[in-house]
């Protein structure tokens, strides 16, 4: 999630005319397991040099009180780490339940507008607002519930290591067509 508004200079993560705006990075760094979940990982940064070490590993300490009790449903999880053009990092993670049902709770780091207590890329926050991501964040939502239904509803017997294996491509975030 981005902020909206910028209290110095537009960047390229605040709204504003086509021109502005601009595809990020999508980097797929491997899976790993957290409070008994597999988690897919989705990286998304305009940086080529990827997201910094020191975010990546305050965002994933915040994980484990992003995640959903245990329901029965297979203990699947896919994140979104976002790193933004300004002091804003977002982890976004989504976790399967009920079966068939996404469990969004996300984190937010160095954007005050979003009740960060300071612009520190690193210190994790998990606000209370009903966004489940911004345009950069949302395209591996799509091809996460393609792959739930193609290898843990549509088959005879559901497939977490299949489900886990099935990534949306490294690339850019637009132009999935």
């Amino acid at each position: 999630m981005t902020s909206r508004t910028s209290e110095t200079s537009k960047s390229t993560d605040s709204p504003g005319t086509a021109e502005n705006f601009a595809e990020k990075l999508l980097t797929v760094p491997p899976p790993i397991e957290v409070a008994g979940r597999r988690i897919k990982r989705y990286h998304v940064t305009a940086d080529p040099a990827g997201i910094a070490a020191d975010v990546q590993e305050a965002a994933y300490a915040m994980l484990p009180k992003l995640l959903p009790e245990a329901d029965g449903t297979p203990a699947a999880t896919f994140v979104v780490l976002h790193r933004g053009a300004d002091d804003g990092a977002y982890l976004n993670a989504y976790s399967w339940v009920w079966d068939n049902v996404l469990h969004f709770k996300g984190a937010s780091a160095g954007q005050p507008v979003l009740g960060c207590p300071d612009r520190d890329p690193t210190h994790f926050i998990a606000p209370d607002l009903p966004w489940i991501g911004c345009v950069w964040e949302l395209p591996p939502i799509l091809h996460e519930r393609d792959a739930w239904v193609r290898h843990m509803l549509a088959p005879d017997a559901p497939d977490l290591d299949a489900y886990m294996a099935d990534c949306l491509s490294e690339g850019t975030t637009g132009d999935r067509s």
